[in-house]
Protein backbone atom coordinates (compact mmCIF):
# COMPACT_ATOMS: atom_id res chain seq x y z
CA UNK A 1 0.00 0.00 0.00
CA UNK A 2 2.96 2.27 0.95
CA UNK A 3 4.58 1.37 -2.42
CA UNK A 4 1.04 2.55 -4.44
CA UNK A 5 0.92 5.97 -2.23
CA UNK A 6 4.31 6.66 -3.92
CA UNK A 7 3.56 5.79 -7.29
CA UNK A 8 0.39 8.33 -6.81
CA UNK A 9 2.61 10.87 -5.23
CA UNK A 10 5.11 11.23 -8.52
CA UNK A 11 2.14 10.62 -10.75
CA UNK A 12 0.15 14.04 -9.24
CA UNK A 13 3.85 15.66 -8.79
CA UNK A 14 4.61 14.67 -12.45
CA UNK A 15 1.21 16.28 -13.55
CA UNK A 16 1.41 18.99 -16.25
CA UNK A 17 -0.75 21.32 -17.45
CA UNK A 18 -2.62 20.64 -20.96
CA UNK A 19 -5.45 23.03 -22.15
CA UNK A 20 -7.82 20.15 -22.53
CA UNK A 21 -8.00 19.00 -18.66
CA UNK A 22 -9.61 22.52 -17.20
CA UNK A 23 -12.89 23.35 -16.35
CA UNK A 24 -12.79 27.20 -16.77
CA UNK A 25 -11.58 29.67 -19.04
CA UNK A 26 -11.32 33.61 -19.04
CA UNK A 27 -10.49 35.31 -22.56
CA UNK A 28 -8.69 38.76 -21.47
CA UNK A 29 -9.40 41.78 -23.01
CA UNK A 30 -8.52 45.41 -23.60
CA UNK A 31 -4.75 44.48 -24.36
CA UNK A 32 -2.33 46.86 -25.28
CA UNK A 33 -1.85 47.62 -29.39
CA UNK A 34 2.04 48.15 -29.05
CA UNK A 35 2.22 44.99 -26.01
CA UNK A 36 4.33 45.63 -22.90
CA UNK A 37 3.23 44.73 -19.20
CA UNK A 38 -0.12 44.42 -18.49
CA UNK A 39 -2.17 43.51 -14.70
CA UNK A 40 -5.38 42.36 -14.45
CA UNK A 41 -7.08 42.01 -11.36
CA UNK A 42 -8.07 38.78 -10.13
CA UNK A 43 -11.41 38.93 -8.69
CA UNK A 44 -13.11 36.71 -6.09
CA UNK A 45 -14.65 34.39 -8.66
CA UNK A 46 -11.51 32.83 -9.68
CA UNK A 47 -10.32 31.70 -6.11
CA UNK A 48 -13.79 30.28 -5.75
CA UNK A 49 -13.25 27.55 -8.60
CA UNK A 50 -9.52 27.61 -9.07
CA UNK A 51 -7.15 25.37 -6.65
CA UNK A 52 -6.05 26.65 -3.51
CA UNK A 53 -3.30 29.13 -3.50
CA UNK A 54 -4.15 29.08 -7.40
CA UNK A 55 -1.67 26.37 -8.07
CA UNK A 56 -3.61 25.54 -11.06
CA UNK A 57 -4.17 29.22 -12.30
CA UNK A 58 -2.52 29.76 -15.67
CA UNK A 59 -1.92 31.73 -18.64
CA UNK A 60 -1.66 30.64 -22.40
CA UNK A 61 -0.83 32.80 -25.71
CA UNK A 62 -2.31 31.69 -28.43
CA UNK A 63 -2.43 28.24 -27.22
CA UNK A 64 1.49 28.32 -25.65
CA UNK A 65 1.34 28.66 -21.78
CA UNK A 66 3.23 32.10 -20.96
CA UNK A 67 4.78 33.05 -17.23
CA UNK A 68 3.30 35.14 -15.32
CA UNK A 69 3.48 36.89 -11.59
CA UNK A 70 0.40 37.60 -9.00
CA UNK A 71 1.44 40.94 -6.75
CA UNK A 72 -0.98 41.81 -4.07
CA UNK A 73 -1.58 45.07 -3.84
CA UNK A 74 0.05 45.73 -0.09
CA UNK A 75 2.83 47.83 -0.36
CA UNK A 76 5.80 45.54 1.58
CA UNK A 77 6.49 47.68 4.77
CA UNK A 78 10.22 47.83 6.90
CA UNK A 79 9.60 46.71 10.58
CA UNK A 80 8.78 49.66 12.73
CA UNK A 81 11.81 51.49 13.73
CA UNK A 82 11.82 52.72 17.50
CA UNK A 83 13.38 56.10 18.30
CA UNK A 84 14.74 57.34 20.95
CA UNK A 85 13.96 61.15 21.73
CA UNK A 86 16.73 63.86 22.14
CA UNK A 87 17.06 67.07 24.07
CA UNK A 88 13.82 65.85 26.21
CA UNK A 89 12.62 68.61 28.75
CA UNK A 90 10.72 71.10 29.88
CA UNK A 91 10.18 74.73 28.12
CA UNK A 92 7.55 77.55 28.35
CA UNK A 93 5.57 75.20 31.00
CA UNK A 94 5.40 72.68 28.55
CA UNK A 95 7.04 69.37 27.27
CA UNK A 96 9.29 69.04 24.64
CA UNK A 97 11.62 67.16 22.74
CA UNK A 98 13.17 66.08 19.11
CA UNK A 99 13.65 63.29 17.27
CA UNK A 100 16.03 62.58 14.50
CA UNK A 101 13.82 60.28 11.80
CA UNK A 102 15.48 57.53 9.53
CA UNK A 103 15.96 58.72 5.76
CA UNK A 104 12.93 58.70 3.86
CA UNK A 105 9.51 59.26 3.94
CA UNK A 106 6.54 59.06 6.39
CA UNK A 107 3.59 59.67 7.57
CA UNK A 108 1.97 58.42 11.17
CA UNK A 109 4.32 58.64 14.11
CA UNK A 110 3.24 56.93 17.65
CA UNK A 111 4.41 57.93 20.68
CA UNK A 112 4.98 55.73 23.86
CA UNK A 113 3.13 57.47 26.82
CA UNK A 114 2.98 56.66 29.98
CA UNK A 115 0.25 57.97 31.88
CA UNK A 116 -3.52 57.58 32.11
CA UNK A 117 -6.95 59.45 31.65
CA UNK A 118 -5.02 62.61 29.59
CA UNK A 119 -5.74 64.77 27.09
CA UNK A 120 -3.03 66.84 25.39
CA UNK A 121 -1.88 68.76 22.05
CA UNK A 122 1.10 68.04 20.11
CA UNK A 123 2.50 70.73 17.64
CA UNK A 124 5.31 69.40 15.39
CA UNK A 125 7.74 71.17 13.33
CA UNK A 126 10.43 69.88 11.29
CA UNK A 127 13.83 70.84 9.53
CA UNK A 128 16.32 69.59 8.03
CA UNK A 129 19.01 70.54 10.18
CA UNK A 130 19.16 69.27 13.92
CA UNK A 131 19.44 72.51 14.88
CA UNK A 132 15.76 73.28 14.13
CA UNK A 133 16.52 76.08 11.64
CA UNK A 134 14.19 77.00 9.15
CA UNK A 135 11.67 74.45 10.74
CA UNK A 136 8.68 74.25 8.83
CA UNK A 137 5.37 73.99 10.86
CA UNK A 138 4.00 70.48 10.39
CA UNK A 139 -0.11 71.18 12.78
CA UNK A 140 -0.91 70.21 15.80
CA UNK A 141 -2.19 66.66 17.06
CA UNK A 142 -4.26 65.66 20.28
CA UNK A 143 -3.37 62.36 22.01
CA UNK A 144 -5.92 60.95 24.39
CA UNK A 145 -6.57 58.45 26.77
CA UNK A 146 -10.28 57.89 27.66
CA UNK A 147 -10.86 54.83 28.80
CA UNK A 148 -12.79 55.54 31.58
CA UNK A 149 -15.24 57.12 29.30
CA UNK A 150 -14.66 54.07 26.89
CA UNK A 151 -13.38 55.89 24.31
CA UNK A 152 -10.42 54.21 24.06
CA UNK A 153 -6.92 55.75 23.33
CA UNK A 154 -4.69 57.00 21.13
CA UNK A 155 -1.47 58.65 20.40
CA UNK A 156 -0.79 58.37 16.95
CA UNK A 157 0.39 61.77 15.13
CA UNK A 158 -1.29 61.68 11.47
CA UNK A 159 1.34 63.67 9.50
CA UNK A 160 1.10 65.07 6.17
CA UNK A 161 3.86 62.78 4.24
CA UNK A 162 6.96 64.09 4.89
CA UNK A 163 11.08 63.29 5.04
CA UNK A 164 12.58 65.89 7.41
CA UNK A 165 15.39 64.67 8.70
CA UNK A 166 15.04 66.52 12.46
CA UNK A 167 11.12 66.94 13.91
CA UNK A 168 10.55 68.97 17.07
CA UNK A 169 7.67 68.56 19.52
CA UNK A 170 5.97 70.49 21.80
CA UNK A 171 3.54 69.24 24.19
CA UNK A 172 0.65 71.38 25.49
CA UNK A 173 -1.47 69.46 28.48
CA UNK A 174 -1.03 67.42 31.47
CA UNK A 175 2.00 65.17 30.48
CA UNK A 176 5.53 65.56 31.64
CA UNK A 177 8.78 64.66 30.39
CA UNK A 178 9.18 61.24 32.21
CA UNK A 179 5.99 60.42 30.54
CA UNK A 180 7.25 60.21 26.82
CA UNK A 181 10.09 57.61 26.37
CA UNK A 182 10.06 57.44 22.63
CA UNK A 183 8.02 56.93 19.59
CA UNK A 184 8.18 54.59 16.73
CA UNK A 185 7.58 55.38 12.54
CA UNK A 186 7.15 53.36 9.67
CA UNK A 187 8.44 54.27 6.27
CA UNK A 188 5.06 55.04 4.09
CA UNK A 189 4.72 52.49 1.42
CA UNK A 190 5.02 53.67 -2.43
CA UNK A 191 1.05 53.12 -2.81
CA UNK A 192 -1.65 52.50 -0.36
CA UNK A 193 -3.07 49.20 -0.85
CA UNK A 194 -6.22 48.71 -2.81
CA UNK A 195 -9.15 45.95 -1.92
CA UNK A 196 -11.67 44.36 -3.55
CA UNK A 197 -15.28 43.35 -1.66
CA UNK A 198 -15.82 40.48 -1.44
CA UNK A 199 -19.34 40.55 0.09
CA UNK A 200 -21.23 43.47 1.86
CA UNK A 201 -24.84 43.70 3.66
CA UNK A 202 -27.35 46.62 4.99
CA UNK A 203 -29.32 43.56 6.78
CA UNK A 204 -28.54 42.64 10.45
CA UNK A 205 -30.17 41.14 13.24
CA UNK A 206 -30.30 42.27 16.53
CA UNK A 207 -30.09 40.31 19.98
CA UNK A 208 -30.57 42.49 23.04
CA UNK A 209 -28.35 45.28 22.14
CA UNK A 210 -25.67 43.32 19.40
CA UNK A 211 -25.74 43.81 16.18
CA UNK A 212 -25.17 40.53 13.69
CA UNK A 213 -24.16 41.13 10.81
CA UNK A 214 -24.00 37.50 8.47
CA UNK A 215 -22.04 36.54 5.11
CA UNK A 216 -21.85 33.25 3.09
CA UNK A 217 -17.99 33.73 1.94
CA UNK A 218 -17.24 31.10 -1.19
CA UNK A 219 -14.74 28.34 -0.98
CA UNK A 220 -11.02 29.51 -0.88
CA UNK A 221 -11.82 33.43 -1.39
CA UNK A 222 -9.43 35.36 1.28
CA UNK A 223 -11.47 38.24 3.60
CA UNK A 224 -8.47 40.60 4.72
CA UNK A 225 -10.26 43.09 6.23
CA UNK A 226 -13.78 44.35 7.22
CA UNK A 227 -14.94 47.47 6.62
CA UNK A 228 -17.89 49.30 8.74
CA UNK A 229 -19.86 52.35 7.31
CA UNK A 230 -21.87 53.51 10.41
CA UNK A 231 -24.60 56.33 10.12
CA UNK A 232 -23.36 60.08 10.78
CA UNK A 233 -25.22 59.69 14.57
CA UNK A 234 -23.54 59.00 16.73
CA UNK A 235 -20.70 61.18 16.20
CA UNK A 236 -19.08 59.66 19.75
CA UNK A 237 -18.57 55.77 19.90
CA UNK A 238 -16.71 53.11 20.53
CA UNK A 239 -17.21 49.46 20.58
CA UNK A 240 -16.30 46.26 20.42
CA UNK A 241 -16.55 43.57 17.32
CA UNK A 242 -16.17 40.03 17.41
CA UNK A 243 -15.92 37.86 14.26
CA UNK A 244 -16.44 34.41 13.56
CA UNK A 245 -15.41 31.83 11.10
CA UNK A 246 -17.20 28.41 10.30
CA UNK A 247 -16.60 26.01 7.57
CA UNK A 248 -19.96 25.30 5.90
CA UNK A 249 -19.86 21.29 5.41
CA UNK A 250 -22.43 18.98 4.27
CA UNK A 251 -23.91 16.81 6.28
CA UNK A 252 -22.03 13.57 6.28
CA UNK A 253 -22.18 10.10 8.97
CA UNK A 254 -18.52 11.85 10.11
CA UNK A 255 -19.39 15.12 10.61
CA UNK A 256 -22.63 13.51 12.97
CA UNK A 257 -19.78 11.71 14.87
CA UNK A 258 -17.20 14.32 14.76
CA UNK A 259 -19.78 17.42 15.59
CA UNK A 260 -19.41 20.72 14.30
CA UNK A 261 -16.84 22.44 12.98
CA UNK A 262 -14.65 24.50 14.96
CA UNK A 263 -14.79 28.56 14.33
CA UNK A 264 -12.13 30.13 13.56
CA UNK A 265 -12.52 33.92 15.78
CA UNK A 266 -11.02 37.30 15.88
CA UNK A 267 -11.72 40.63 17.55
CA UNK A 268 -11.30 44.37 17.29
CA UNK A 269 -12.39 48.07 18.20
CA UNK A 270 -14.46 50.21 16.41
CA UNK A 271 -14.19 53.93 16.99
CA UNK A 272 -14.84 57.13 16.15
CA UNK A 273 -14.89 60.54 18.06
CA UNK A 274 -15.31 63.97 16.62
CA UNK A 275 -16.07 66.14 19.70
CA UNK A 276 -14.36 68.92 22.20
CA UNK A 277 -12.47 67.13 25.42
CA UNK A 278 -11.55 69.66 27.84
CA UNK A 279 -11.21 72.57 25.54
CA UNK A 280 -9.23 70.22 22.87
CA UNK A 281 -10.46 69.09 19.60
CA UNK A 282 -10.69 65.36 18.61
CA UNK A 283 -11.48 63.73 15.13
CA UNK A 284 -10.39 60.17 15.25
CA UNK A 285 -11.77 57.26 13.36
CA UNK A 286 -10.78 53.54 13.34
CA UNK A 287 -13.63 51.89 11.34
CA UNK A 288 -11.73 48.75 9.67
CA UNK A 289 -10.89 45.71 11.17
CA UNK A 290 -8.43 42.69 10.61
CA UNK A 291 -9.89 39.78 9.73
CA UNK A 292 -9.14 36.09 10.78
CA UNK A 293 -6.01 34.87 9.08
CA UNK A 294 -7.58 31.68 7.47
CA UNK A 295 -7.82 30.19 4.12
CA UNK A 296 -10.55 27.86 4.26
CA UNK A 297 -12.15 24.83 1.93
CA UNK A 298 -15.13 24.58 2.02
CA UNK A 299 -17.78 27.82 1.67
CA UNK A 300 -18.02 29.48 4.94
CA UNK A 301 -20.31 31.60 7.58
CA UNK A 302 -19.23 34.43 8.84
CA UNK A 303 -21.06 36.18 11.56
CA UNK A 304 -19.94 40.04 12.58
CA UNK A 305 -21.03 41.40 16.11
CA UNK A 306 -20.99 44.70 17.32
CA UNK A 307 -21.22 44.63 20.86
CA UNK A 308 -23.29 47.66 21.54
CA UNK A 309 -23.25 47.11 25.59
CA UNK A 310 -25.98 49.31 26.99
CA UNK A 311 -25.53 51.68 24.67
CA UNK A 312 -28.58 52.20 21.55
CA UNK A 313 -27.18 49.86 18.79
CA UNK A 314 -25.43 51.63 16.12
CA UNK A 315 -26.93 52.02 12.28
CA UNK A 316 -25.10 50.91 9.95
CA UNK A 317 -25.36 51.53 6.67
CA UNK A 318 -23.36 49.12 5.42
CA UNK A 319 -20.71 46.10 6.47
CA UNK A 320 -17.81 44.84 3.71
CA UNK A 321 -15.99 41.85 3.90
CA UNK A 322 -12.84 42.93 1.59
CA UNK A 323 -9.54 41.10 -0.13
CA UNK A 324 -6.38 42.75 -0.84
CA UNK A 325 -6.19 43.51 -4.37
CA UNK A 326 -4.34 41.27 -6.48
CA UNK A 327 -3.01 41.56 -10.04
CA UNK A 328 -2.01 39.19 -12.17
CA UNK A 329 1.18 40.73 -14.42
CA UNK A 330 2.84 39.25 -17.42
CA UNK A 331 4.46 40.75 -20.68
CA UNK A 332 1.95 41.43 -23.84
CA UNK A 333 3.04 40.46 -27.12
CA UNK A 334 1.56 42.07 -29.95
CA UNK A 335 -1.65 40.77 -32.32
CA UNK A 336 -1.86 37.82 -29.96
CA UNK A 337 -5.13 36.55 -27.91
CA UNK A 338 -4.43 35.16 -24.47
CA UNK A 339 -6.73 33.07 -22.25
CA UNK A 340 -6.45 32.25 -18.44
CA UNK A 341 -7.30 28.59 -17.70
CA UNK A 342 -8.18 27.37 -14.49
CA UNK A 343 -9.84 23.95 -12.35
CA UNK A 344 -7.00 20.91 -12.79
CA UNK A 345 -6.94 20.64 -9.01
CA UNK A 346 -3.97 18.25 -9.63
CA UNK A 347 -1.60 21.13 -10.78
CA UNK A 348 1.59 22.54 -8.55
CA UNK A 349 2.02 26.27 -8.16
CA UNK A 350 4.31 27.20 -11.40
CA UNK A 351 7.76 28.41 -11.07
CA UNK A 352 8.58 30.32 -13.32
CA UNK A 353 11.73 32.90 -14.03
CA UNK A 354 9.66 36.07 -14.88
CA UNK A 355 8.73 36.26 -11.33
CA UNK A 356 11.96 36.13 -10.33
CA UNK A 357 13.42 39.03 -12.61
CA UNK A 358 9.62 40.84 -12.57
CA UNK A 359 10.00 44.44 -12.16
CA UNK A 360 6.67 46.64 -12.18
CA UNK A 361 5.86 49.89 -14.45
CA UNK A 362 4.00 52.45 -13.24
CA UNK A 363 2.71 52.75 -16.87
CA UNK A 364 1.71 48.92 -16.86
CA UNK A 365 -1.57 48.59 -19.33
CA UNK A 366 -4.26 48.02 -17.50
CA UNK A 367 -6.76 44.99 -18.82
CA UNK A 368 -9.73 42.88 -18.42
CA UNK A 369 -10.90 39.32 -18.53
CA UNK A 370 -14.42 37.98 -19.86
CA UNK A 371 -17.05 36.60 -17.40
CA UNK A 372 -16.04 32.97 -16.57
CA UNK A 373 -16.75 30.21 -19.20
CA UNK A 374 -16.70 26.15 -19.38
CA UNK A 375 -13.78 25.06 -21.60
CA UNK A 376 -15.35 23.75 -24.50
CA UNK A 377 -12.28 21.43 -25.18
CA UNK A 378 -12.73 20.07 -21.21
CA UNK A 379 -12.11 16.49 -20.71
CA UNK A 380 -11.12 14.51 -17.32
CA UNK A 381 -7.71 13.91 -16.89
CA UNK A 382 -7.08 10.02 -17.33
CA UNK A 383 -6.33 8.37 -14.16
CA UNK A 384 -3.23 7.59 -14.29
CA UNK A 385 -3.14 5.96 -10.10
CA UNK A 386 -2.04 2.56 -10.21
CA UNK A 387 -4.73 -0.52 -10.47
CA UNK A 388 -4.57 -1.17 -6.68
CA UNK A 389 -5.55 2.53 -6.19
CA UNK A 390 -7.76 2.56 -8.22
CA UNK A 391 -9.48 -0.71 -7.34
CA UNK A 392 -8.42 -0.68 -2.98
CA UNK A 393 -11.28 -3.42 -2.73
CA UNK A 394 -9.23 -5.95 -5.25
CA UNK A 395 -6.66 -6.25 -2.88
CA UNK A 396 -8.48 -6.90 0.04
CA UNK A 397 -10.39 -9.57 -1.48
CA UNK A 398 -7.16 -11.27 -2.56
CA UNK A 399 -6.01 -11.15 1.35
CA UNK A 400 -9.34 -12.90 2.00
CA UNK A 401 -9.02 -15.60 -0.47
CA UNK A 402 -5.29 -16.42 0.61
CA UNK A 403 -6.39 -16.24 4.29
CA UNK A 404 -9.11 -18.86 3.04
CA UNK A 405 -6.86 -20.99 0.81
CA UNK A 406 -4.67 -21.16 3.17
CA UNK A 407 -7.39 -22.40 6.10
CA UNK A 408 -8.39 -24.83 3.20
CA UNK A 409 -5.14 -26.57 2.84
CA UNK A 410 -4.30 -26.96 6.83
CA UNK A 411 -7.72 -28.71 7.05
CA UNK A 412 -7.06 -31.38 4.56
CA UNK A 413 -3.51 -31.64 5.53
CA UNK A 414 -5.00 -32.53 8.77
CA UNK A 415 -7.72 -34.94 8.26
CA UNK A 416 -4.76 -36.78 5.74
CA UNK A 417 -2.88 -37.19 9.36
CA UNK A 418 -5.54 -38.07 11.56
CA UNK A 419 -5.22 -34.97 13.78
CA UNK A 420 -7.56 -31.43 14.53
CA UNK A 421 -5.44 -28.59 13.76
CA UNK A 422 -4.86 -26.39 17.23
CA UNK A 423 -6.72 -23.22 17.07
Amino acid sequence: MKLSATFLLLAVAAASPEIQYFRYERPLQNLPQNGGQSCLVLDAGIFNYAAPQLADLRLYRDGTETPYVIRTAAAEQGAQKVISLLNLGVQDAGTVFDAELPEGKYSDLDLTVTGQDFIATVAVSGSRAQDGSAATKLGSYTIFDLKRQRLGRSTVLHLPESDFRYLHFRVAGPLRPDNFTGLSVERLPASQPKYETVAETSHSTQKGHDLIFEFTVPAQVPVDRIVFVPEAEPRLFSRDVSVSVAQISPPTMESDTAGPPVPVTSNGNLLRIHSMQNGRRIDEERLAIDAPREDFAKPAKWTVTIENGDDAPLKMDSVRLEMLERNLCFEAAVNTHYTLYYGDSVLQVPRYDYSELFTPQSDAAKISADAEQANPRYQPRPDERPFTEKHPWLLWAALIAVIALLGLIALRTAMRTGTTPKS
